[in-house]
């Protein structure tokens, strides 16, 4: 059931129970949820609705305001804001806010973006390197102790998802580890030799990551 409500329609779940009142409530999607009896008929129900429209418009408007809440999150190295309202059908961003509609639909975003923005930057810095290295499968993990994974076996190399909260020239740095362990697969002064290759800053990076 959907009603129309100042000229926007709302879903309307029911939930029958043994029940003699009937309660409304409005949920964080915007639904309205009706707990009412077994005997209650949709005409009923519809007509119940109407008579407590303002009720309804009531309940929406604080809804609204509980969910249009400010949030922060660094992204790519940029602290934005995050603004939740509900009615909005996609992700907005500008030079300081996002815009969502709800969480999942920040997650869904954000993944599609951090794919996208890391694979780019891991096939760039794959062709600049000029030592002979087959190509590695790249994977993404959210990880707690490390940024990045080469795994000669597999032929693979894992990044962290974390890497989205910061600036790319970290990812890049990650990124430059990790091939060059294709090279040499231990710490030693010869890997670090090729790291300092493809990024001279890398000890200050290193640090800062540390840090």
């Amino acid at each position: 059931m959907e009603i129309k409500i100042k000229g926007e329609k709302y879903p309307v779940v029911i939930e029958k129970k043994k029940n003699k009142n009937t309660y409304i409530r409005v949920t964080d999607e915007l639904e309205i949820h009706v707990t009412t009896s077994f005997l209650a008929r949709d005409k009923m129900i519809e007509k119940m609705l109407r008579e407590n429209e303002k009720a309804i418009i009531s309940m929406l408007d604080k809804k609204r305001k509980e969910l249009e809440r400010k949030e922060k999150f660094y992204y790519f190295g940029k602290n934005y804001d995050i603004i939740i309202i509900p009615t909005v059908e996609k992700v907005m961003v500008d030079e300081t806010t996002f815009v969502i509609p709800n969480e999942h639909a920040l997650d869904v975003y954000l993944k599609k973006q951090m794919k996208e923005v890391f694979t780019e930057h891991y096939n760039r810095l794959y062709e600049l390197f000029e030592e002979s290295i087959s190509k590695p499968t790249l994977k993404f993990r959210k990880m707690k102790t490390r940024w990045g994974v080469c795994n000669r076996r597999n032929h693979t190399i894992t990044l962290n998802t974390r890497l989205l909260e910061y600036d790319t020239k970290y990812l890049d740095y990650v990124i430059i580890h990790e091939l060059s362990h294709l090279v040499h697969f231990d710490h030693s002064k010869a890997f670090w030799e090729v790291v300092s290759k493809y990024c001279p800053d890398y000890k200050t990076l290193r640090r800062e990551m540390k840090g």
